[in-house]
């Protein structure tokens, strides 16, 4: 508590409440030594058990787009200091920068400047081990390969850019080189950094410059923009330590004359107590080998299953609904192959490969289905038997409304007619054969007549007859319709009205002219 307010710079008077949450929270004695601390009384009218669940709701409302909430930035922080250490050419010694202090805003991103000819090594270390929990404070060490001089033999100018992303995790992101090329060739303009990297090899040559972005909302624009900024910065500054020692021997020469390139560098990172790309990679295609065998193990598990519920489905039914379908041998010779399969499923079938299941499913099927088939059919027949002969008798009706002169019907060809009555014929003795046929057998044998074929004949009647009963009457055009179609199109005065009478009277407006009656009607 005394380092809290340290850090917030806050003495004791300066808090107005306390409120504590936590599982700990709820200890006797943390509550009366908080309480005795701040000398004041604590308030506990948050639910510790609730409070990350809002905190958590309150977050994703904030991302979501299907919810408008009051705006409520949070901020997460970098809970240990983070330093960089490298190896300095200057006698032998070695540079150090801490990168993000305690409590530091994160996500963020940082890009370092260094000034360097050769490849070089950057470790990563928490700067106060006492302070992480951890045995080892080192974070990484970080290569970064494909370094060499400028073509001048100056050293080059390398920025690396390191990170803590979302979740606190520190990576050098990605590192580039800057070389400088000459547009006019003028070879004075080159040596730019000569003199200050003669006096400053110190920290001051491998440490340059720090440039800091934060990438999280900040567009690469503006990230180019700071990069920009930062050369511009950084040279003019390096131009004035060189004309500081030696002002005659090299004057400062417009910067115009140079371009710059960036290049990218490989990194190699050899992390500790971290997971390398590889190993992750190596585990990323375990997991999906035993999501694979997950996969296999529950459909081998529902194959089995599938067995045992046709097992107890089915016997359930041969003592109810499927009791008439079938004789009574067949039903005990079939109760008693589903007894032996429920003992085989917890004996020999308790742990069998799908293929054996889905075969032990296909043979009982193989006796179950035709009663199950039976059943059905009894069921729908009826149906669509109606069905078929309530469409027969409307056919028959209007073959009788033909016949006896109905006007409805006096517009149909008689050789059609007949077609269709000879069809409707031969349905109705389709019908009432195959009714016959099924009422002779019993419940137990397979129907004579399927509920598919009857459905099948009823659509072919259908296609059949009715484009021929309900065929439309053609249309009688009017003996006057060219005459008044052309009165129309002539658009002249009509019933002995005269083209005065239909005249507009002038408008008020003088800017908009009066159009003839015509003209206007065409319109």
């Amino acid at each position: 508590l005394r380092h809290a307010l340290s850090f917030l710079e806050l003495q004791r008077e300066d808090i107005y409440s306390i409120e504590i949450v936590g599982g700990a929270t709820r200890i006797p004695a943390v509550k009366e030594q908080i309480s005795n601390f701040f000398c004041k009384e604590i308030s506990t009218t948050l639910n510790a058990d609730e409070a990350v669940a809002r905190g958590c709701a309150l977050q994703c409302a904030i991302l979501s787009p299907a919810f408008k909430v009051r705006e409520f930035s949070i901020t997460d922080v970098v809970p240990y200091s983070v330093t960089l250490r490298w190896k300095s050419s200057y006698e032998e010694g070695t540079g150090e920068c801490e990168v993000f202090s305690k409590n530091h805003a994160a996500p963020f991103s940082k890009v370092i400047t260094f000034h360097k000819k050769e490849p070089f090594d950057l470790e990563a270390y928490y700067t106060h081990p006492h302070e992480v929990p951890y045995p080892d404070s080192r974070i990484g060490r970080f290569t970064i390969q494909n370094v060499g001089p400028q073509h001048d033999g100056d050293n080059s100018k390398v920025k690396v850019k390191v990170r803590v992303n979302i979740h606190g995790l520190f990576s050098v992101a990605n590192a580039s080189i800057i070389e400088k090329q000459n547009i006019e060739g003028d070879h004075n303009d080159t040596p730019m950094d000569t003199e200050s990297s003669s006096k400053n090899q110190g920290r001051d040559d491998e440490l340059d410059k720090m440039q800091v972005d934060q990438d999280e909302g900040i567009q690469k624009s503006q990230a180019e923009q700071q990069n920009q900024a930062d050369e511009e910065t950084e040279n003019p500054g390096t131009e004035t330590k060189a004309a500081s020692g030696d002002k005659q021997d090299h004057p400062a020469q417009p910067k115009a004359k140079a371009k710059v390139k960036s290049i990218d560098l490989p990194i190699q990172a050899s992390l500790y107590r971290q997971l390398g790309q590889d190993l992750v990679n190596c585990y990323i295609e375990n997991e999906g080998k035993m999501m694979m065998q997950d996969k296999l193990e529950k459909e081998r598990n529902d194959a089995k299953n599938a067995v045992e519920e046709y097992v107890y489905d089915f016997r359930d039914k041969l003592c109810g609904v499927f009791e008439k379908f079938i004789t009574e041998e067949d039903s005990n010779k079939l109760t008693l192959m589903l007894e032996d399969t429920e003992n085989w499923l917890y004996e020999d079938g308790e742990d069998q490969p799908k293929q054996v299941y889905m075969d032990k499913l296909q043979e009982l099927r193989k006796f179950g289905q035709p009663i199950q088939e039976r059943y059905m059919e009894h069921e729908e027949r009826p149906k669509v038997l109606n069905e078929l002969g309530k469409k027969i008798q409307l056919l028959m009706k209007a073959v009788e409304a033909y016949k006896n002169k109905d006007e409805k019907y006096d517009h149909l060809d008689p050789a059609e007619m007949e077609k269709v009555e000879k069809y409707i014929s031969e349905a109705m003795n389709w019908l009432n054969s195959k009714m016959n046929a099924q009422n002779k057998l019993s419940l137990t044998q397979d129907p004579v007549v399927k509920v598919a074929e009857i459905l099948t004949k009823s659509k072919e009647l259908d296609s059949f007859c009715n484009p021929i009963i309900y065929k439309p009457k053609p249309k009688i055009e009017p003996p006057n319709d060219g005459q008044s179609k052309a009165n129309g199109e002539h658009n002249g005065p009509v019933n002995g009205q005269s083209g005065t009478e239909t005249k507009p009277e002038p408008a008020k407006d003088n800017s908009q002219q009066t159009k003839p009656p015509g003209e206007m009607e065409v319109d």
